[in-house]
């Protein structure tokens, strides 16, 4: 969970951001892919998400439940993640319903649960490659 601390431990690692409600869920998310080679911050609802987004420059992808607690869900949390940092991927995570195209900011790609290891981090490979090229463009 986000705690507002600001030290990187694992510098040059590209750093992202789990964020889910279900702390079971986000342990195992952030345990996939800190043993996949990232920097993970956890934050527990897109308030603590937006804390943490101000807080480290060094966030490169958000990954973000749909449904969770709060007055901003995840879609939205993603359209505000886009709005304040554009170079920031984002991708959304459900297991209850699929967003239309159109609910998730360009550039941003669903992944529906229940989601093994090795395609959580090879999504998230994708969506830094795919940022990297935009930014090279």
């Amino acid at each position: 969970m986000w705690t507002g601390e600001q030290t990187v431990r694992n510098p040059g690692l590209p750093t992202v951001l789990v964020v889910e409600d279900e702390l079971l869920i986000r342990i195992c998310a952030a345990c996939c892919l800190a043993d996949a080679g990232f920097e993970v911050i956890e934050a527990a609802d897109a308030e603590e998400a937006i804390a943490a987004l101000e807080a480290r420059a060094d966030v490169v992808l958000v990954f973000t439940d749909v449904n969770m607690p709060g007055q901003i869900d995840g879609l939205d949390l993603a359209w505000e993640v886009s709005r304040r940092r554009p170079e920031v991927a984002v991708i959304v995570t459900s297991g209850k319903a699929i967003p239309r195209e159109d609910q998730i900011p360009s550039g941003g790609r669903f992944l529906a649960k229940p989601y093994s290891p090795e395609v959580l981090a090879k999504i998230f490979a994708q969506a830094l490659a795919n940022g990297a090229e935009r930014c090279a463009a």
